[in-house]
């Protein structure tokens, strides 16, 4: 387990389509760790692959809900709208308002393989979306409005 580098707005690995996650192995379980363990230095509410240099569809999620590990995850439902500010680790010193859906059904699979069926409202639904757009090459600043620099 360690502390990676959180890459920055302007690299383009943050721009590109992540590819599936196949292998259910040792590799996988030490990015998921070393995902969580930078995410808690960092103190932010989730990490995708690609954030640190890794082109895989793999995130991490920390909120109060308690702390999820998403491999190959897909939005099968949303449902209602939230607008709220955001910030990235990504993205340091800027934040903006994001409209995002208020309920979120997903699937996945864990570090194992096994596939699992989630719901998630408020705050814990916004995290997903957000991690999530980042396997696809999106950033939050794509969706925002009102960017606040300086934060």
């Amino acid at each position: 387990m360690a502390i990676r580098n959180v890459v920055q707005v302007g690299d383009e690995v943050l721009r590109k389509k992540c590819y599936p996650v196949e292998k259910f192995d040792e590799k996988l379980w030490t990015l998921l760790d070393d995902l969580k363990d930078t995410v808690k230095k960092e103190q932010g509410a989730g990490l995708a692959a690609p954030q640190v240099g890794v082109l895989r569809r793999a995130v991490v999620v920390d909120v109060d809900e308690g702390f999820f590990e998403f491999i190959n995850p897909v939005i099968l439902s949303q449902k209602g709208e939230q607008n709220g500010p955001e910030g990235c680790l990504s993205v340091k010193g800027r934040q903006g308002n994001v409209v995002r859906p208020y309920k979120v059904k997903l699937s996945f699979q864990d570090r194992n393989g096994q596939k699992h069926l989630l719901d998630a409202k408020g705050f814990f639904a916004r995290a997903i979306c957000h991690e999530l757009d980042h396997l696809d090459g999106i950033l939050y600043i794509d969706k925002a409005t009102d960017l606040v620099s300086g934060v």
